[in-house]
């Protein structure tokens, strides 16, 4: 059998006819062509229809190019990334978890490592190598793959599906997995068709919005510091003054705002909080392995052995040379002044202020550049034992059309993974449950 990467042989995949009475895949993302192959493997001829010009465009270039493929934290842990909406996964999740991908992946010759907070990426540090195994893998299932190929309108008949039209043709199928992600990075293929496709066939779409995406904070501040990356700091979020989350780790200032992984993880509750008209406040802890009063005492030391030299030197021990303005500015101190002559209730706004260094957030950016889209097709109406539609039979559903969302760390896409094996075997049973009928 040809096992020769798919995107690698244009014409192979343009010809690939649809088997009679297919199972077909839309969509060609990890969650498409994880359930293409193990519905393969289950017996089913399947197809999948890709509307770019090859597969996985979006997989490569997940985790900065290095494809943050899961993580490794437990179930429970895992679950509770997701939100409200994190129990439909448990099931899948049961199924097709962590360790059955890293296997799944082993014993397609792609090694993985573990690194920072349980993330797992392969060895390499190179998302398209994911992808090459994955097509390969599809190649010795036999799968056929259609590149160029957009999905128009789903068949329905008394509530069973029956086909699908793709490019002006039908093809007949007695299943099929939409699996073609959400609305973020449209020049991937992104671009939210399959809201439609469900829409159209009954399913309610709970309203999507950009989720793991960086936020546009007011005033020049954020602009004085752009491209400044800082590490270990806790960020705090205030909604109509009262806290509502807080998260560690690393941030990036902007020319807009505030970006890097502190932030995507905290944007999806600041997203909704902005839709509702609330007043958002990001407050960042810049000492966080240090209390009040142990900062206190750290300044105190400092000025006390610098006195003669300016505030704006000392600072520099505290903050990268980025903030010492933005800092000094912000507790409305001179640069050239002596430390000696600072009083104590000036050091202790400048405590304050390294504390709980606040920017109000006014927008953020679109939905385009967002990592992942949050709503989706509402779950309520999907068995999460099959993945298959309630309302239609013999429809299935995998990855992030579903309303399933979570912070960065390989937590969307083992769901992305999970959700197209679980569909995927599912499916297969339906067509051969059909055959046997």
């Amino acid at each position: 059998m040809d096992s020769t990467p798919l995107s690698q042989n244009d014409n192979r995949l343009q010809k690939a006819a649809a088997p009679q009475n297919c199972l077909v895949v839309v969509g060609g993302g990890a969650a498409g062509l994880m359930a293409a192959g193990q519905a393969a493997l289950a017996g089913a001829k399947v197809v999948v229809l890709e509307k770019m010009k090859r597969p996985g465009r979006k997989l490569c270039i997940t985790g900065k190019g290095r494809c943050n493929l899961t993580n490794v934290a437990p179930l429970p842990e895992f679950l509770g990334h997701f939100g409200p909406t994190g129990p439909f996964l448990r099931q899948a999740f049961h199924r097709f978890f962590t360790p059955e991908l890293v296997q799944f992946f082993h014993e397609l010759g792609l090694n993985t490592t573990t690194e920072r907070g349980g993330r797992v990426f392969p060895t390499s540090g190179k998302a398209p190598e994911v992808l090459a195994v994955l097509e390969q893998w599809l190649g010795r299932c036999g799968v056929h793959v259609r590149t160029g190929c957009a999905a128009e309108h789903l068949l329905v008949e008394d509530g069973r599906l029956t086909g699908i039209i793709c490019g002006g043709a039908t093809i007949a199928c007695k299943a099929l997995i939409l699996a073609v992600g959400g609305a973020s990075y449209p020049l991937t293929g992104s671009s939210g068709d399959g809201y439609r496709l469900a829409e159209e066939v009954g399913h309610r779409i709970v309203p999507i919005r950009p989720a793991l995406t960086p936020l546009i904070t007011a005033g020049g501040l954020a602009a004085r510091m752009a491209n400044l990356q800082l590490r270990n700091i806790l960020a705090r979020v205030f909604i109509d003054g009262k806290k509502k989350a807080e998260a560690f780790g690393e941030l990036t200032f902007m020319e807009y705002g505030l970006s890097g992984p502190v932030i995507l993880t905290l944007s999806g509750g600041i997203v909704d909080a902005l839709r509702q008209g609330q007043e958002v406040i990001v407050q960042l802890d810049l000492k966080p392995a240090l209390d009040e009063k142990k900062l206190d005492a750290r300044l105190v030391r400092d000025f006390q052995e610098r006195r003669l030299e300016p505030i704006a030197s000392v600072l520099r021990g505290l903050l990268p040379k980025e903030m010492v303005a933005v800092a000094l500015e912000e507790i409305d101190l001179g640069a050239d002044r002596l430390v000696g002559t600072i009083r104590a209730d000036e050091r202790k706004r400048l405590r304050h202020w390294l504390k709980n260094f606040p920017l109000r957030v006014v927008s953020h950016r679109p939905l385009a550049e967002a990592i992942v889209t949050a709503g989706g097709v509402d779950v309520s109406e999907v068995n999460p034992r099959t993945m298959e539609s309630r309302l239609t039979s013999g429809l299935f559903f995998a990855g992030e059309i579903l309303d399933i969302q979570a912070d960065t760390g390989g937590y969307n896409l083992q769901a992305a993974f999970s959700t197209g094996w679980l569909a995927g075997r599912a499916a297969a049973a339906r067509i051969t449950e059909g055959a046997e009928a």
